[in-house]
């Protein structure tokens, strides 16, 4: 059976620094074109790389994205030193808040909270593809369809992976179950054994606050092209300003080649998620304790 060994220690992984503030003097898309010019990635003549992440598209998405992490949801993370500063490495976590919200808070948390930057390339659900403007937005700004073989090469390519295995089954998720975990797929479990990838868990905490969904319409949402239309209290699925947090666990390593049985593959599946519900328990725990106005602290 392979071996599970959790990574403290590994050579070649190198911590972050966690940058508690911006810099006051800088506007926001200043700080952004600064942290771009140092993103592992070659952007050619054209501002495009070679997965044709655009630079000036990236930069805009990360304006809103930014003013979205840092004002509307105040995330606060916690853990970042346990993402490598270089190399392959795939997040994995919990999914919730109606619709993929808590994407765009790990990608910014990635490009913000790190020094160096990194991008984080998520795996969009196959109907985004058939947005066109959706569709454009997403793979100029880094995220792929979830397609095995473009997250294989990625990771190759020693880029961040961010996979949530409870596919459009998390962002389902109605209110009252938004803390618990669906079922896991079990690709992104391969994918880290055939590349010797390491697995970063996190827990996003405040995405089901956020947007409380109460219902999901299937048939208006296929009428749209898309999965369902959440249904919160207030009707609209429009995100509420509720304070969020990101908890990043210690790396876990897997060997292997990925084509074990489906049971041993399962096994190992377990202990992520094993990990990931830890880490929600660990947040949810240290919210009842700590008094309503004291924000969470960044580590």
């Amino acid at each position: 059976m392979p071996a599970l060994v959790v990574d403290e220690q590994q050579e070649n992984h190198h911590a972050h620094a966690v940058i508690a503030e911006p810099d006051p003097s800088a506007s926001l898309g200043q700080e952004i074109d600064e942290r771009i010019a140092r993103l592992d990635v070659s952007f050619n003549a054209h501002g495009f790389d070679a997965y044709g992440v655009s630079r000036a598209s990236l930069a805009a998405g990360l304006r809103v994205v930014g003013w979205l992490y840092r004002h509307y949801f105040t995330v606060h993370c916690r853990g970042t030193e346990h993402i490598p500063s270089k190399g392959r490495v795939i997040l994995v976590g919990n999914h919730s808040g109606g619709y993929a919200i808590d994407a765009s808070m790990v990608i910014a948390s990635c490009f913000f909270e790190l020094d160096p930057p990194r991008l984080a390339h998520s795996m969009a659900d196959r109907f985004v593809t058939r947005i066109p403007f959706l569709s454009q937005l997403a793979s100029r700004t880094g995220q792929i369809t979830g397609l095995p073989q473009h997250a294989l090469q990625l990771l190759n390519d020693d880029r961040v992976l961010l996979v949530f295995p409870e596919g459009t089954r998390g962002t389902q998720k109605l209110f009252w179950n938004r803390y618990s975990l669906g079922q896991f797929g079990t690709g992104f479990l391969r994918l880290a054994m055939r590349t010797k990838s390491p697995i970063v868990p996190f827990a996003y905490l405040g995405g089901g606050e956020a947007v409380p969904t109460i219902a999901n319409l299937t048939f208006l949402g296929k009428l749209l092209g898309v999965p369902y239309i959440p249904v919160t209290p207030y009707l609209l699925p429009l995100p509420l300003p509720v304070g969020a947090e990101l908890r990043f666990g210690e790396a876990l390593h897997f060997s292997g080649t990925g084509d074990e049985s489906q049971t041993l593959i399962q096994e190992k599946v377990d202990v992520v998620k094993a990990a990931i519900a830890e880490l929600i328990g660990r947040g949810l725990a240290d919210r009842q304790d700590r008094p309503s106005t004291q924000p969470p602290p960044r580590d």
